[in-house]
């Protein structure tokens, strides 16, 4: 490979990058999935950013050498979700290329079509309407053109690729819900697009406003699941990537572990960042450790698209609920009943102070009602005071009480007539649960074996042993024993 192709692959790769960074925050703002992060585009610069400075360094002599070094750079740069993915597709396209001579129609169509078979393989369980979707159908549309001329052809995929985006929507509900289009593949047409312009030797378009699509339903989204974004590089020799995908995913979700036997990139949804992490150590050396608060960066966006895209649609309310609840269906259940703000947490998990002052801060209402729904009362209240509007706690020690309490809770009315008539019915709520015993215990007076049910009234332990029904009776029993007011 001669000084001048080298240079040449430079300057294709700083155009995909221009068209990147030129079109960051647009990308940014139209991640909803696989959480609503606000981050692809920026995951995608980066990992951009990465293989531009590899290729500024290499002295590469052929193109094999240069496609190794060019994965290389993508595997270890990637970020994110969409970066680690991004990485499989310039992994599929390198090594295409790398065993080609002239680059015509025929080899990009080949390049192309090998970019998406790795990208599907990387993903454990595809999902249409995503950035899989769009390099796929590049590569058909690479195959069905391949005897065009390789300018007409990028031209041709652009156009391509922009119907595939715009086609997302129909194919996941999130994002037709959001009125949104994918954001990883609407990032992978501006890479597209950026080659095609660096081919063309024609400047990198200027990006669209930001927030040009978008509407306040791309805004109030769920949160993920799990809080933590964790990312890091595993290197060693014959590493197993089943093994280790294996023993992380019970930790979390959008698991993805790619590489080669030397070196492995994994990325995990987790609550548990250094469990990950021991799985990781146990296979070999880690490094280039990136963990994101993924629920910081949920707050994060939706302040900043609130700031950008008016809310014409409704006035904001007088008042509005933050309420901490764990799990999708209490989420569905706080929101049916109007909690406007809903902040990932339980018994087990309280979520930080930080947290909760951001939900408050994020509500477009001038007063706030937080229900904590869990017995740490002190964070809940030390967020009301550092919050920067007023805010009412309702001391609500469960998911059951804090329903009971929105049950009250009425639009209409000021936070004050709220937070009297939530905090009353408080008073007349008996609460009771049923759960399965993680060790031996004795609890007032009863032995609990491991994996029996635990029968609770009001936090203290009623019944126990191996029968449900047996179990929650005595529990129903308990609550209806006192008459309540």
């Amino acid at each position: 490979m001669t000084e001048l192709e080298l240079e040449r692959v430079r300057g294709l790769a700083r155009s995909a990058l221009a068209a990147l960074e030129a079109n960051r925050r647009r990308i940014d703002d139209l991640n909803v999935y696989p959480v609503p992060d606000g981050d692809t585009g920026t995951n995608l610069m980066l990992t951009g950013r990465a293989i531009v400075e590899a290729l500024e360094a290499s002295s590469a002599a052929g193109r094999s050498a240069l496609a190794k070094e060019t994965t290389r750079a993508a595997l270890m740069g990637a970020r994110g979700n969409s970066g680690v993915i991004f990485s499989r597709i310039v992994r599929g396209a390198a090594e295409a290329l790398a065993e080609a001579g002239e680059v015509d129609g025929a080899v990009l169509a080949r390049a192309f079509r090998n970019a998406s078979d790795a990208a599907y393989r990387a993903v454990r369980k595809p999902v249409e309407g995503t950035m899989l979707t769009v390099i796929r159908e590049l590569a058909d549309e690479a195959e069905g053109r391949s005897a065009e001329p390789v300018t007409e052809l990028l031209a041709a995929l652009v156009r391509r690729g922009e119907q595939a985006v715009d086609r997302t929507p129909e194919q996941l509900a999130v994002l037709r819900e959001a009125g949104v289009v994918d954001a990883g593949g609407a990032g992978l047409v501006e890479i597209v697009r950026g080659i095609c312009a660096g081919v063309t030797g024609e400047p990198v378009p200027e990006a669209p406003p930001a927030t040009h699509d978008l509407t306040v339903d791309a805004i109030h989204l769920h949160r993920s699941r799990y809080r933590y974004c964790t990312v890091f590089v595993v290197e060693g020799e014959e590493l197993d990537p089943d093994a280790i995908e294996a023993a992380l995913e019970r930790l979390g979700d959008s698991l993805l572990v790619v590489g080669d036997p030397t070196a492995l990139k994994v990325h995990v949804h987790t609550d548990e960042p250094g469990a990950a992490l021991s799985v990781g150590a146990a296979a070999g050396a880690i490094n280039r450790v990136e963990i994101a608060n993924m629920h910081d960066q949920t707050v994060e966006r939706e302040t900043r698209l609130r700031e950008a895209v008016p809310e014409t649609e409704a006035e904001p309310a007088a008042v509005e609920v933050v309420a901490v609840v764990v799990g999708d269906g209490n989420r569905r259940l706080f929101e049916s009943l109007g909690a406007g703000l809903l902040v990932e947490g339980g018994e087990t998990m309280s979520p930080a102070t930080t947290e909760l002052v951001a939900a408050i801060e994020a509500s477009a209402a001038p007063e706030v009602l937080l229900l904590p729904n869990n017995g740490n009362l002190l964070s809940a209240e030390q967020a009301a005071g550092l919050a920067g509007k007023p805010v009412r706690v309702i001391p609500s020690r469960s998911i059951q009480s804090g329903l009971a309490a929105m049950v009250a809770f009425d639009p209409t009315l000021g936070a004050w007539e709220n937070a009297t008539t939530m905090r009353a019915v408080l008073q007349a709520v008996a609460t009771g649960e049923v759960t399965v015993a993680s060790r031996d215990v004795e609890l007032s007076g009863l032995a609990i074996e491991k994996g029996a049910y635990l029968g609770l009234a009001g936090g203290e332990a009623v019944a126990g042993g191996a029968d449900f029904a047996l179990v929650a009776s005595a529990v129903a029993e308990r609550l209806l024993a006192e008459p309540r007011g």
